[in-house]
């Protein structure tokens, strides 16, 4: 390929990012969908309906009531039949077969959105070189997702039935790395800054420090979003419903009762809620300490928005949290809780990126 004809194809690829930008943004706001319908779809006790894991073949649903009892017969066989939903009907099947059918299929949408358009943007030539890899990445860790959310599922199918803790809080990180990923390459597309720049025009290390904590606020809020998946594996949410204190103890005594110590905190339902309740401060105080220090520099527009927007989210995720917990855990509050912590990540990854490109 001629110089002339590389620099045409670099021009054709760089006009082209608002499109490849907007097309990341819809992926992403179609894994916020997919990771809330995968909360309702736990806090309804349907994640296990499908025994069975058929990438190609399972797109439809049974047809024929012959094909409805075929599935319904081969879900009796498995723990959660025998253990909880011993003699429930066929109906009362179907309702909560459509949460999980609808769960994976619109995994399946998710793959195809990402990759047929991908697929046409690479052949057109609007996908930068130094863009490929990172969107090749995405994919593939998008591909791995679905294997992650079987090796969940399996980890019901067998003794106890209630997924692995350990396995949702994994699926559950993984979406949240995937949306990071699809948000940050987007703002990187639509930013008119080159990246790496400094924060407004204010050089040297307070302007660091910043970037430094807004870094921070990402990994805290990625942290206590993984908490939550251990709250929700564990159902460590219907302990105590009260708050600030945990009934009448702001250190219940039930917090170091297993063996060794650090089991403790993966294991028992308490610590599990605590921590949570401990993380959801540890947040709070971070981007309260950002808002600080952000006032005494030259900020941008973008920058500062974006620390609004974090902060918004933060105070919209607490109460969603608090009302959640006092309330007992209604799916409705408790999906739109997991929602919150999906916007609160994607806002601390737009401040961390304002903070690094502004």
């Amino acid at each position: 390929m001629s110089g002339d004809q590389s620099d045409a194809g670099e021009a054709r690829a760089i006009g082209a990012r608002p499109q490849v930008a907007i097309w990341l943004l819809v992926v992403a706001a179609m894994v916020v969908g997919m990771v809330m319908l995968g909360g309702a779809t736990r806090l309804t006790h349907s994640g296990l309906s499908m025994v069975q894991w058929q990438p190609l073949m399972g797109i439809l649903p049974p047809l024929s009531e012959e094909a409805w009892q075929e599935t319904f017969e081969k879900y009796q066989q498995y723990p959660e039949y025998k253990k909880i939903n011993q003699g429930m009907t066929l109906p009362e099947f179907k309702g909560i077969f459509y949460y999980e059918y609808s769960h994976r299929v619109l995994g399946r949408g998710i793959g195809l959105v990402f990759a047929l358009p991908f697929l046409w943007f690479l052949l057109t030539g609007r996908v930068e070189r130094r863009r490929r890899k990172s969107l090749l990445g995405l994919f593939l860790l998008g591909g791995l997702q679905g294997l992650i959310g079987w090796w969940m599922v399996k980890s019901g199918l067998v003794d106890r039935p209630d997924v692995s803790q350990y396995r949702l809080t994994v699926h559950l990180g993984v979406a949240f790395l995937i949306l990071g990923g699809l948000i940050w390459v987007a703002l990187d597309l639509l930013s008119k800054s080159p990246a790496g720049n400094v924060v407004g025009d204010v050089a040297g290390r307070a302007a660091g420090a910043l970037r430094g904590w807004a870094w921070a606020a990402v990994l805290l809020v990625l942290l206590q979003a993984l908490s939550g998946g251990l709250v929700a594996g564990l159902d460590a949410g219907f302990v105590y419903n009260t708050f600030p204190m945990m009934n009448e103890y702001w250190l219940p005594p039930e917090l170091g009762e297993l063996s060794p110590w650090w089991l403790n905190m993966f294991e028992n339902v308490i610590t599990v809620q605590f921590d949570h309740r401990i993380g959801a401060y540890l947040c709070t105080l971070l981007l309260i300490w950002i808002w600080f220090k952000a006032r005494l520099l030259d900020l941008d527009p973008a920058a500062r928005l974006a620390l609004r927007l974090s902060l918004a989210a933060l105070v919209l995720q607490l109460a969603l949290g608090i009302a959640t917990l006092v309330l007992l855990i209604p799916v409705s509050l408790a999906v739109l809780h997991q929602g919150g912590a999906l916007l609160l990540f994607a806002a601390t990854v737009q401040l961390a990126y304002r903070l690094r490109a502004s």
